[in-house]
């Protein structure tokens, strides 16, 4: 069932749609209430935040003071790292933040995971699940859980960047040629070099040759990070 909303959330081309896409996941996940936010760095410290989530009615209210992003420690860990931290109670009295868990608490929000994607030019993906219920005490179970949000933010962050940033903030998307991208849509249907080569009646070695091209445009190390990075930016589906 996850596997579908995987690319589901690569295919999503607005808001709404992707919106609609972290609801579905959240919810098949066990979780009541999703945040993503992308956050683009500028000079002299500004940054800009733009958020989506299906927060209760009066949760934004209750935070409205920016100064307490400063203050919870969840929010503090995924400015710093990228390594996902699964929170409750004790990670805000551990740092002296207690009243802040207490005023979440209030709706809803007593447990969760949260992580963040931290990228180059300054841009950032930060996802958080949410819940009232405890997390799994089984630690197998916790770590699935925490991969399979690792690996949907994975194929989240690139449609984040492209819905939620106003257009003057978009980065451009690198340009393949025809066969490079043909040789990609192959490669994801499983196909080697030498049946790519086969199918597109050219040779083994030209067919490395586009792959090695795309994923040079793509910023790649293998053929494998190619193919799901064309995809999350919808040059091929």
């Amino acid at each position: 069932m996850l596997d579908g909303r995987y690319q589901s959330v690569l295919e999503a081309r607005s808001r709404d749609v992707f919106a609609n896409e972290l609801e579905h996941f959240t919810k098949a996940m066990g979780f009541d209430n999703f945040s993503a936010m992308t956050v683009v760095d500028h000079s002299l410290g500004r940054s800009d935040f733009i958020n989506i989530d299906n927060c209760p009615p009066g949760f934004k209210d209750a935070w409205s003071d920016p100064s307490l992003a400063s203050l919870d420690p969840v929010m503090q860990h995924c400015k710093r790292q990228s390594v996902p931290i699964v929170w409750d109670q004790r990670t805000y009295v551990n740092k002296n933040a207690g009243h802040l868990w207490e005023v979440q608490a209030r709706f809803g929000y007593r447990t969760g995971v949260c992580l963040a994607l931290h990228l180059p030019e300054g841009r950032h993906f930060v996802l958080g699940m949410d819940r009232s219920a405890d997390l799994p005490s089984d630690a197998a179970q916790l770590t699935r859980l925490v991969a399979d949000m690792q690996l949907f933010a994975v194929h989240a962050v690139d449609t984040a960047l492209r819905v939620l940033l106003p257009p003057e903030q978009q980065l451009d998307r690198p340009h393949l040629t025809p066969r490079e991208l043909e040789a990609l849509r192959w490669t994801m249907d499983g196909k080697t070099a030498w049946e790519v080569g086969a199918i597109l009646s050219i040779s083994e070695r030209t067919a490395v040759l586009h792959l090695s091209n795309a994923m040079r445009k793509l910023d790649c190390n293998n053929k494998h990070q190619a193919v799901l990075k064309a995809m999350r930016l919808g040059l091929i589906r």
